[in-house]
């Protein structure tokens, strides 16, 4: 049985909310690094044909300096990876890592070696998505997003170039909601009818401050 990944989500009252998920699968892929450069105050690492989308989540192992970039665990778990930025198909930036040591020195250069690793984007052609937000698991259905974008319900973008899935919901929807702890799962329908939970977890609604 596939492992369904934990996500706990967070919607503010009478705010538009939005939520992008990508679907990783197996096979791992690894690619080679030949060079990284700290040019743009990131990280940013040459390798050649990397194959990633914007915010896909990659981790760095084998790197004989700068060793700060290197996944912590072997094989890499959840927490090592990072969402990269695309610069280009052989460059891609790790926008969010400040590479100085806290005396605010910077990293070593890059000496050799390493790979990046990351899971295969699936094929989202076709496809389908809904997700409830019910009380509990079995319980009463009182919010659904859907790939159909029938009002009342949130909306569900699906993009396959991107390979983004994206919740949407008007500050409107979000306004009827009522403050409180919600469960939910987010699943996808192949055009063969076969359903995958990506994502599941609790989705907490709180008070927004701010109102019309």
């Amino acid at each position: 049985m596939a492992i369904v990944p934990v996500n706990d989500l967070e919607i503010v009252q009478g705010k538009t909310y939005q939520q992008v998920f990508r679907w990783e699968d197996k096979p791992i892929v690894r690619k080679p690094i030949t060079g990284i450069s700290f040019a743009s105050g990131a990280p940013v690492l040459n390798v050649v044909g990397h194959g990633l989308t914007n915010g896909w989540r990659s981790a760095v192992f084998g790197v004989k300096g700068p060793a700060q970039l290197n996944a912590t665990s072997n094989p890499p778990r959840k927490g090592d990876y990072r969402a990269a930025t695309v610069v280009d198909t052989d460059h891609i930036e790790f926008n969010s890592v400040d590479p100085f040591d806290a005396a605010g020195k910077m990293w070593s250069e890059w000496v050799s070696g390493g790979f990046l690793q990351y899971f295969t984007a699936v094929n989202l052609t076709g496809m389908t998505a809904r997700m409830s937000l019910k009380d509990k698991p079995g319980g009463t259905e009182l919010f659904r997003f859907e790939s159909s974008g029938v009002s009342p319900h949130g909306n569900i973008l699906i993009d396959n170039t991107a390979k983004t899935i994206t919740l949407v919901a008007s500050d409107l929807l979000t306004a009827a909601l009522a403050a409180r702890k919600y469960v939910y799962d987010l699943e996808m329908i192949s055009v063969a009818g076969v359903v995958s939970a990506i994502s599941t977890g609790i989705v907490t609604v709180v008070r927004e401050i701010t109102t019309p």
